[in-house]
């Protein structure tokens, strides 16, 4: 018995050849549509990324839940006794305290108001501590909504 006869294709090729030969062409021209000094990112070859650490100071987590749920004159005397500048900062809008910088404070003071249940809000740029008044976000200016004071110029009085 012979071998099965290969169809042979133009110029005596075979069809696995010719597959082979598109094939070739298609990688050819990924690797020239790319830049030179493009780096290939192929999930073989990547070596996997170091974890980020992080940079932020530790805090009592079981303490902070503590501290949110105080109403603002106990979150006000706490602020007071841990630190006055903090305090002199701070502004009462109804019922949450507000502590606006001008620059981002020092990581020890962000430890130290994260500490006392106080959170980031990126777009007021403020920390702020609930005070037990847990709400949802609203859509407007809770300065227009609440009155504000600033308990430090209050105290001097």
């Amino acid at each position: 018995m012979s071998p099965p006869k290969v169809k042979q294709a133009a110029y005596g090729e075979t069809r696995t050849a010719i597959i082979k030969k598109k094939l070739m062409k298609n990688i050819l021209s990924v690797e020239a549509a790319a830049p030179t000094n493009a780096v290939q990112q192929s999930s073989i070859n990547t070596p996997a990324q170091p974890d980020k650490k992080d940079q932020r100071l530790p805090i009592d987590t079981e303490a902070r839940k503590k501290n949110r749920t105080l109403p603002t004159t106990k979150v006000l005397e706490l602020l007071q006794a841990s630190n006055t500048g903090l305090f002199n900062l701070a502004e009462v809008v109804g019922k949450w305290v507000w502590v606006a910088f001008r620059e981002t404070p020092a990581p020890e003071l962000r430890q130290q108001l994260a500490q006392l249940g106080f959170h980031w809000n990126r777009e007021r740029q403020a920390w702020q501590h609930p005070c037990g008044q847990f709400r949802l976000r609203g859509f407007q200016d809770p300065h227009e909504k609440y009155a504000s004071y600033y308990p430090a110029d209050s105290r001097a009085a």
